[in-house]
């Protein structure tokens, strides 16, 4: 499969909120940013394997300034996905509080161009 790239953007305030996601054969990258598109806070998850019972496992690889929002995200998108995610989260102005309820916007609308094998579980919550 060729790596596929969607992207949605949303304006709040005046700012410019947008999600990059690239799909891949085995993983998804999501850039989420405030303002100008950023390399942020870089979370990567696993989701649990067949048969096994938990969430998913997350990491922060680099950064902190929006680590809980990262593994957050991370950890409800690989367990959605199936796949391993890579999330990198970038804000400027706004608490995590504040970006939560954007990105989780712009998530769902960006997961309604992606295949999901399991359709009951497209949706993040939060829309």
């Amino acid at each position: 499969m060729k790596a596929r790239i969607y992207r949605e953007e949303t304006v709040d305030s005046g700012v410019t909120y947008s999600v990059i996601l690239m799909e891949m054969g085995n993983a998804y990258i999501f850039f989420l940013s405030e303002g100008e598109e950023r390399l942020g806070t870089l979370t990567v998850s696993i989701p649990p394997r067949k048969g096994m019972i938990g969430l998913p496992l997350s990491s922060t690889l680099l950064g902190e300034r929006n680590r809980m929002l990262g593994r957050m995200l991370a950890e409800r998108l690989a367990g959605m996905l199936g796949k391993i995610v890579l999330v990198s989260v970038y804000t400027r102005t706004i608490s995590d509080r504040q970006a939560s309820h954007i990105f989780l916007s712009l998530l769902n609308r960006v997961l309604k161009k992606v295949e999901v094998k399991d359709e009951s579980k497209r949706f993040l919550g939060g829309d």
